[in-house]
This record gives structure tokens, C-alpha cells and sequence, in this order.
């Protein structure tokens, strides 16, 4: 029942339908039609370009979404500002990397997720690195 329905808009009644709309035969034929002939075209056209849009939207390129709009998601919280205070002095080892981009597992060191928050956000962040001089 319903696929009879649908069979016979397509053959009888859009064929119908469509005989009514002032299409020209040339392009030139365009600039001769009138007011009201362009308003009885608006919805055909409407639907044409909202059909031409999502053929090629898988073709278009992505935007990168960004996740937050905060920097900060999980880190200490809890507190108004978020200080970390290390002596240069305690430095055990010649290069030590700290985190700035605020998603890193070991804050404050930095464990290299900035790679994928820069993948995701399209940002360019990466560590602070104190090196220590050898004497």
C-alpha cells in the first residue's frame, strides 16, 4: 500500500507537478521570466541545492573540533591557582620537561600529551624543558 502510494506520486503526480514550472529551454530563457515565475521555482531550487549540498558534504574537509574551550580539565581543581614551585637546584637529571598543555597523566612532568591535544585542537603547545648546566 504504502509503495503503490509512493509509485504513483512518482509517475503521475511529480511528472505533473513539474510540467507547471516555468524551466526554460535555453539559458537566455532565464532572464525573460518574471517575478512570479522565479517565486513558483524557489522551492524546486531550494531542494536541488539542499540535495547538491549533501551529495558533496562527505567531500568537503573537516574542521578540527576542539574538546573545551578550558585549558585546565582535571588538574587540582580544587584550588583557586594552580602553582607548582621546583628548585633548579633539585634537578637530578640534565633535561627535565614540564607540562603546559594541562593533559599530561604525570603532571607537572610532561609525558608528551600535547601531541594528541595539538592533533585535536589544531593548537601548537609544548613542554617548558629546563636544562642544567654541566660545569
Amino acid at each position: 500500500m504504502v509503495l503503490e502510494t509512493i509509485s504513483k506520486i512518482i509517475k503521475t503526480q511529480l511528472p505533473a507537478y513539474l510540467k507547471k514550472f516555468p524551466l526554460p529551454e535555453t539559458i537566455g530563457g532565464f532572464a525573460r521570466l518574471t517575478v512570479l515565475d522565479w517565486l513558483r521555482l524557489l522551492p524546486l531550487l531550494g531542494i536541488l541545492a539542499l540535495l547538491g549540498y549533501l551529495t558533496i558534504r562527505p567531500f568537503l574537509p573537516k574542521k578540527k573540533k576542539q574538546k573545551d574551550s578550558l585549558i585546565n580539565l582535571k588538574i587540582q581543581k580544587e584550588n583557586p591557582k594552580v602553582v607548582n614551585e621546583i628548585d633548579i637546584e633539585d634537578l637530578k637529571s640534565t633535561n627535565v620537561c614540564y607540562c603546559r598543555c594541562w593533559r599530561s597523566k604525570t603532571f607537572p612532568v610532561c609525558d608528551k600529551s600535547h601531541i594528541k591535544h595539538n592533533e585535536l585542537t589544531g593548537d601548537n603547545v609544548g613542554p617548558l624543558i629546563l636544562k642544567k648546566k654541566i660545569l
